[in-house]
């Protein structure tokens, strides 16, 4: 197909992301739209403990946050030329309260094959571990998909980040497809100890420890 041979041409472009295609026929949103396509892109410093500052990490946050916005754009001006209907889901999550996004960027990254739910509940890639920002576009075409990956690949003895959870909010639990997140993380134990800090920051808490423990993506990182 013409449209998905001229977005694999562009992302070509751009080596050092991860981005694959997933039906969504699986949420709310499989109506209007058949595909979902999601892109990893790292984080503009890759963190170990041994160097991690929460100044640091979200300035990495930032620097993976402009380029995504200028690859999801290029995306876009591709869709416009085809005159497919797409959709970019908002980062942001609804509220407070269930603190969950319209869309899933992990659920489809793990459906993309991207990688899979680590113990920290952050999407684990092999390249690069948990040190990536994810985003999605929705279109209304079909794809080539990714094969998804349902469980998590995580050691079984490997707590690195439970132990340096700040709030251990971390429950040492494997990742599977059927697992709700309450059963891997404390999200508003969380989110309340992230919170915190508005005051302090004008924003939240970054708060990355558990990714800079991850031990997925170290060789990449220091390549």
């Amino acid at each position: 197909m013409m449209l998905e041979k001229e977005i694999r041409e562009m992302l070509s472009e751009y080596p050092d992301i991860i981005y694959g295609f997933t039906d969504i026929s699986y949420c709310a949103y499989q109506e209007s739209y058949r595909s979902a396509l999601v892109l990893a892109v790292p984080y503009g410093e890759q963190l170990t403990p041994a160097d991690y500052t929460e100044e640091r990490f979200e300035q990495g946050i930032q620097t993976a946050k402009s380029r995504l916005e200028a690859i999801a754009l290029e995306v876009e001006q591709i869709l416009q030329k085809h005159q497919v209907k797409y959709w970019l889901p908002p980062v942001a999550q609804e509220n407070e309260t269930e603190l969950r996004a319209l869309f899933s960027f992990k659920t489809a990254a793990a459906r993309a094959g991207i990688g899979w739910f680590g113990k920290n509940d952050v999407i684990i890639t092999e390249r690069y571990g948990p040190r990536v920002r994810l985003s999605a576009i929705l279109i209304d075409e079909i794809f080539a998909y990714g094969q998804p990956i349902t469980a998590g690949r995580c050691p079984e003895n490997c707590t690195k980040c439970i132990d340096i959870c700040p709030c251990k909010a971390l429950k040492n639990q494997q990742w599977s497809i059927e697992k709700d997140r309450s059963e891997i993380i404390d999200y508003q134990k969380c989110n309340r100890m992230r919170s915190a800090f508005i005051k302090i920051l004008g924003r939240k808490n970054a708060c990355g420890l558990c990714l800079a423990a991850c031990p997925f993506g170290c060789s990449e990182q220091k390549s």
